[in-house]
Formats: structure tokens, C-alpha cells, sequence
């Protein structure tokens, strides 16, 4: 085999690797060869090879049958040590807990990551009545405020780029339509914050603002409000509590 060979080989190897361990992160719960198999298309006996190998290496795990697989705990430290080691989040780590006493909301903040935004930071309300979001979160960019604001940071053209004509709904609200959702980034743009209707989940409202360190801008912070305990007054009082978090970040992250 020709190293040019052995080259190819190699980057198909890890290609599958990681492609692998995106199935496993975004498929919670355990599964059959057969049905990953099914999921990658790889052929079965590389495909077991492969899962053996993950194993031994603690990135997969097996049930007590040995024949279904799911994420192996060490996966878990590449995503936590991204997050232990990212400047932005070391920047604004206070950012969260302040926004969080000043709208007794929960907080997030989060990074486009291609057409999806990624949570690398959460901070839960003390009310009962909260949604629950986990660090390392993916949820499509069009269907939450963090992404819109994001979005909104980047040119008509630049959005038709990476986004499809017809977009997928979470909810019965989710904006499908990628022109109706530029039309909403003009919006976004000319008053600051995005707002998310109900289109990730239900019974919940969302007001994002993008962090400006960089452009285009890859991170941006939000504010969940349930539906029920949101009022108008309740409402400015969050999007002015946003700015301000804004404002502060700005200076704290431009360096970066």
C-alpha cells in the first residue's frame, strides 16, 4: 500500500470515528449493531471492529450482553475539558450568575456551531416552574433566540448558505421557512435581540442577544421565560438585563 493509500486510510478511520460518536451523542439510550449499522452505512464487520475498539477505549459502552452500544463516559472529557479551556466562557462565567439574580430566569450561553447552536453554559432559575437545560445541548440555530441572534449577525447570503429552504420544526411554532426567517433577522437587526417563540419548546419564551467580540459572532447569551410567568413588565425588565450583560461582555471577551 502506497502512503497516499495509507493516508486515505487513516483520515477514513477517523472520519467514521468521529462520525460514530456524533451518532451516539445525538441517539441517547443503547443500540444493536444492526441498528447503527443501519444509521452509518459502514459495513458491519469494519463497523465491529471499530465499536471494539471504542470500547477498549472507554468512548462506547456496552450493556451487560455485550451486544448494544451507547456513549462511553470518557467521551465525556473532551467535551468538558472545550469547556473548562475556553477563554470566552472563563471571560463570562460571572456573566451568567448576575443575569441570573437580575431576572431570577434561566441562562444560557451558547455557540453556533455550524447550522446549530451548542450550550456551553446554563444557569437554572430558582422557580419551580423552569426549563432544564444541559451543558452540551445542540439545538437547531433557526429555532432558538441564540441562534437568531447569531444568525442575524451574518449577511442574507451568507444565511442561504448554510441554512436549507425549508427548515425543521420543533415545535408548531418554528419558523420553517428560511426566507420568512431572513425577513425576522432584519428585525433582529435593527433592535438588538431575538426572540423565540415557542419554537424550541413549548410553553416557553426565549430572548437572546449576541455577544460582540468577533465578527460575524459565534456566541451569544439568552434568557428563558415560561410562558405563564411572563409579563410585560417582566419582559422589558429581562431584555434591559440583557443589554447590560451585553455591554459587559462586550470589553471582557474583545481581547479574545
Amino acid at each position: 500500500m502506497s502512503s497516499a493509500e495509507l493516508g486515505g486510510a487513516q483520515v477514513k478511520s477517523a472520519v467514521r470515528t468521529v462520525e460514530l460518536l456524533e451518532y451516539f451523542a445525538g441517539q441517547p439510550g443503547m443500540h444493536s449493531l444492526a441498528a447503527v449499522q443501519e444509521a452509518v452505512g459502514y459495513p458491519k464487520s469494519s463497523l465491529y471492529m471499530l465499536l471494539r475498539t471504542l470500547v477498549e477505549l472507554g468512548r462506547v459502552e456496552t450493556d451487560a450482553t455485550g451486544t448494544r452500544y451507547g456513549i462511553g463516559v470518557r467521551a465525556l472529557l473532551v467535551g468538558t475539558s472545550y469547556i473548562d479551556g475556553d477563554e470566552v466562557v472563563a471571560a463570562a462565567r460571572a456573566t451568567p450568575d448576575r443575569l441570573s439574580d437580575d431576572t431570577t430566569e434561566t441562562i444560557h450561553l451558547a455557540r453556533l456551531d455550524g447550522t446549530n447552536v451548542v450550550y456551553l453554559a446554563t444557569r437554572q432559575s430558582p422557580h419551580h416552574l423552569r426549563p432544564v437545560t444541559r451543558v452540551g445541548r445542540r439545538l437547531p440555530a433557526h429555532s432558538t433566540s441564540l441562534g437568531k441572534a447569531l444568525l442575524a449577525t451574518r449577511s442574507d447570503e451568507q444565511v442561504r448558505k448554510v441554512l436549507p429552504e425549508t427548515l425543521p420544526a420543533l415545535t408548531e411554532h418554528t419558523v420553517t421557512d428560511r426566507e420568512r426567517l431572513i425577513e425576522e433577522l432584519h428585525l433582529i437587526r435593527e433592535r438588538g435581540y431575538a426572540v423565540d417563540r415557542e419554537e424550541s419548546t413549548l410553553g416557553l419564551r426565549c430572548f437572546g442577544v449576541a455577544v460582540p467580540y468577533r465578527t460575524p459572532a459565534r456566541d451569544a447569551v439568552s434568557c428563558s421565560v415560561p410562558v405563564a410567568r411572563l409579563t410585560p413588565a417582566h419582559e422589558r425588565a429581562v431584555k434591559e438585563a440583557l443589554f447590560d450583560a451585553r455591554d459587559r461582555l462586550a470589553p471582557a471577551t474583545r481581547r479574545l
